[in-house]
């Protein structure tokens, strides 16, 4: 498990990013020394060996924010180069208008072996092309690279099945997405949740897609005449 851990942390897992906003949660990365702080019971403290299974897969006692999925997500796009995430991306002089970046430079970089950096994206570009996200991305003009999943609200008791229709809608999966564009040249990372809402491709992706197309495309094409401001100043 400690393995585990020592590799996702420089991915930015279980940690304060320093992004400026208030309020950021650092989340949950598990390690054995963490389950002996966690619980005051000797026997809640050994660590099970199905426990790793179960982190392993992104269950058990992982518990990340959505800033860290986007953050780690942006990491991997750079092969490893990891940026301190930021909302405010210059500061201008008033007086000059010189503009110093708030983030110059990366923090630090990863050592990762690049085929694997490799297998991953190109597991993950077929994700928007033939798998479980290819629906959303059908017709778009740049390439993608992501990872549908969800995120159970409750665990289930032993033998039993899970039926969303027979669940209140506040203990149905939250469908999550997780993605970089254009898969061969990043430029944008994102990750988002949609609550209670199931699966991921279905629910979450589609509103990946709006925001790539945006970033991507739209904001790059002259507006048109039927959306430029009236006399009034009013957008129709």
């Amino acid at each position: 498990m400690d393995r585990i851990h020592d590799f996702m942390t420089p991915f930015g897992f279980g940690q304060l990013t320093g992004i400026d906003l208030f309020g950021e949660k650092r989340g949950i990365l598990p390690s054995m020394a963490w389950k002996k702080r966690a619980f005051s019971k000797p026997e809640q403290q050994r660590w099970y060996s199905g426990e790793t299974v179960s982190v392993g897969v992104g269950q058990g006692y992982n518990a990340f924010t959505l800033l860290q999925l986007a953050q780690a997500t942006a990491v991997l796009a750079n092969n490893g180069v990891y940026m301190k995430p930021h909302l405010v991306k210059a500061i201008q002089d008033p007086k000059t208008g010189q503009e110093t970046l708030t983030v110059p430079k990366p923090s630090y970089r990863i050592e990762l072996n690049q085929k694997n950096v490799d297998d991953i994206k190109k597991a993950m570009a077929a994700v928007t092309r033939t798998g479980t996200a290819a629906k959303p991305f059908v017709g778009a003009q740049y390439s993608t690279a992501g990872k549908t999943g969800t995120a159970q609200v409750y665990s289930l008791r032993a033998g039993e099945r899970y039926n969303a229709s027979r669940l209140p809608e506040h203990l149905r999966d939250h469908a999550l997405f997780m993605a970089f564009a254009p898969a061969e040249q990043p430029q944008i990372a994102l990750a988002l949740i949609v609550e209670n809402a199931g699966f991921g491709g279905r629910m979450a992706a589609p509103i990946a897609r709006k925001a790539f197309d945006y970033w991507l495309v739209d904001r790059h094409q002259p507006p048109r005449p039927d959306a430029m401001p009236t006399p009034d100043g009013e957008t129709p």
